[in-house]
């Protein structure tokens, strides 16, 4: 089964909002068989929206739209594809009367007047009710195909897709002889390159058929996806299972999870086996390897706290880094870093920490130390290690990249 995606948004297309919607629309479908062939994105213009959605009937006889659906008069989109179907609006009042009820379950007094077009449906639309927002999503089905209508806020479209279109395309499927699916599975890696890691991998990827392989690199690291197309579900799940076998000895110690395997999430995992607490002592981060720490749920169970030591007066202070290794070997260097590590692990007494201090930039670079150039340290029950970056990018790039460095020393450590 074949399908296509019109996200719809002038703000997409400013660039002010990142399309996710079509990525989970995509993943969700591929899952029961659905295959998305082609996405496009147009803004809150009833005319475009018209044409997106007329040519992607033309090639598939189904399209799914996100966005638009709102009671503001950019929303336009379900006006729109109703006038271009030729089916007049009009008011659905069980769901209309549902609004009312959400506004005073809510306590935010009377529906304003402007949600009431919210309870405006083409005549003929399946509704799909919206339990976590207003805009309910529709299902037009007729002459031309079928139309899904699917609110853009994030939230609202996942429920919707996850209960009310995902069963549905499913069913379909299975009509037209299903159910072939179209399966994904990713290695996770950091600390090497894209390049160096095909040099690795390369000889085995004719192993790997049926599957595909993509290499997919961010600033965590590069994470390779490994697809099989069109198969049951149970071959599908072997094919990939064989194939990410093939590829792991060739990773080593570069792969740390899969799917969507957190990095902070297996260093605070491994430290609760072994009980042993985690501080850290922040500098040219400023508090971004504290965030990702703590965004994993039950990091409290491990994590004890930290000290963003921004100033050198701070290092001195608050970790105990003597004045004299700053002004000897400068803030940014390898006798530093260690004591911020160990200073911090004594301070909260903790048998493991993580330290950085680097230069983000964009200014403050000198020959020896030039922009990029980040020290990290990890202690762990005693031991410490120490690891020189010198990373590209700009200054939020280093600074993701300093934080995703430091936790993987200390994550080989615990190997």
């Amino acid at each position: 089964m074949e399908l296509e995606l019109v996200t719809i948004g002038t703000e997409l297309l400013l660039g002010f909002t990142i399309d996710s919607n079509a990525a989970e629309i995509a993943r969700a479908l591929a899952s029961v068989g659905a295959h998305v062939v082609r996405k496009a994105t147009v803004g809150d213009d009833a005319a475009a929206i018209t044409d997106a959605v007329r040519d992607a009937l033309t090639r598939t006889g189904f399209v799914i739209t996100t966005g638009g659906l709102g009671p503001t008069r950019d929303d336009v989109s379900k006006r729109a594809i109703a006038a271009w179907l030729g089916a007049p609006l009009v008011v659905d009042e069980a769901y209309l009367e549902q609004l009312r009820e959400r506004f005073q379950r809510l306590g935010r007094g009377p529906m304003p007047e402007s949600n009431r077009t919210q309870a405006e449906v083409p005549r003929g639309a399946i509704v799909l009710p919206n339990r976590w927002g207003t805009a309910p999503g529709l299902w037009l089905e007729g002459g031309p195909g079928v139309v899904v209508l699917l609110p853009g806020v994030p939230r609202e479209m996942r429920g919707l897709l996850e209960h009310e279109v995902v069963p549905r395309v499913r069913e379909r499927v299975t009509r037209l002889g299903g159910p072939a699916v179209t399966l994904s599975r990713s290695l996770r890696t950091t600390g090497i390159a894209e390049s160096a890691l095909a040099d690795r991998i390369g000889p085995l990827e004719d192993r790997l058929a049926p599957a595909t392989l993509a290499y997919l690199p961010s600033f965590e690291g590069v994470d390779l996806r490994l697809t099989a197309w069109g198969l049951k579900r149970a071959d599908a799940e072997r094919v990939l299972g064989e194939a990410a076998e093939t590829l792991k000895p060739a990773l080593g110690a570069h792969c740390y999870g899969e799917d969507m395997a957190d990095l902070a999430a297996v260093v605070l995992q491994r430290l609760e086996q072994r009980g042993a607490r985690l501080a850290i002592a922040e500098s040219c981060t400023g508090g971004l390897l504290g965030g990702r720490i703590t965004a994993v749920p039950g990091a409290s169970r491990t994590f004890v706290g930290g000290v963003v030591a921004y100033g050198n007066e701070v290092k001195a202070s608050e970790l105990g880094v003597p004045q004299a290794l700053i002004e000897q070997h400068g803030a940014v260097s390898e006798p530093v870093v260690r004591a911020m590590a160990e200073g911090v692990a004594r301070r909260f007494a903790a048998a493991a920490s993580l330290a950085v201090t680097g230069i983000a930039g964009p200014t403050g670079g000198t020959p020896d130390k030039p922009v990029g150039t980040v020290w990290l340290a990890a202690v762990l029950e005693g031991r410490c290690e120490t690891a020189v970056r010198r990373f590209l990018g700009d200054r939020e790039d280093v600074r993701r990249r300093s934080a995703q460095a430091a936790l993987d020393l200390l994550r080989r450590m615990l190997r």
